[in-house]
């Protein structure tokens, strides 16, 4: 479970940041910064805050309701996107830096540390450490990443009302059977990413 150890290392405000959605064929990144007031953060809270990947979609959806009703009190919560054509034009590692470095840029409070998930610095200024795994090791992080995939996976459903075929709402963009058949069927959308190997090789394939 994560614990506040790393966020204690540290003087003055410290976030956590991470994002979502870098292996999708479909759909921006997100990331989300989030800062916890470690002394009146609800304790009851912090038992089901863990790694959202580990999580069920109904128990992040949960978590996410209560974060938000504490955002600009009890914690200060932000997020960004990286579009679809920043992820084309910039590759998503990059576009994914560049993601949380908005969502930094967006708190309300301005961290004087920032725990970044993973083991790439985004462009921030301030100081910086990374943590590989790190939603499974900080409370801060670990709020962020649940931030990011509920964001994330409701804009994917609101795109599969636009785009109806893919199962986006299902599968989040990722590369499913479902997903690669619809694209067979239906062709590619303007929220793929063409940079991506089995989007160009369809559209290579489709040129032929």
């Amino acid at each position: 479970m994560p614990s506040f150890f790393y966020e204690k290392l540290h003087n003055g405000v410290v976030a956590g940041v991470d994002e979502v959605g870098c292996g999708p064929w479909a759909g921006p990144v997100v990331a989300a910064a989030v800062i916890i007031n470690q002394e009146k953060f609800p304790l009851n809270l912090l038992e089901v805050i863990q790694d959202s990947k580990k999580i069920s979609a109904k128990k992040r959806e949960l978590i996410y309701q209560e974060l938000m009703i504490l955002n600009g009190m009890e914690c200060f919560i932000s997020w960004a996107e990286a579009s679809v054509q920043e992820i084309d034009s910039l590759n998503i590692r990059r576009a994914a830096l560049l993601a949380m470095k908005k969502s930094v840029d967006s708190l309300e409070v301005k961290p004087d540390v920032v725990l970044v998930d993973g083991n790439v610095k985004p462009p921030l200024d301030c100081h910086i450490q990374t943590l590989v795994k790190g939603d499974t090791l900080s409370f801060s992080i670990a709020a962020a990443s649940i931030v990011a995939k509920v964001i994330r996976d409701k804009i994917m459903c609101r795109l599969a009302e636009e785009h109806p075929h893919y199962g986006w709402e299902r599968n989040a963009g990722y590369g499913t059977a479902e997903h690669h058949r619809a694209i067979q069927t239906h062709g590619i959308t303007p929220y793929h990413r063409v940079s991506f190997a089995p989007i160009a090789k369809y559209i290579e394939q489709s040129a032929a």
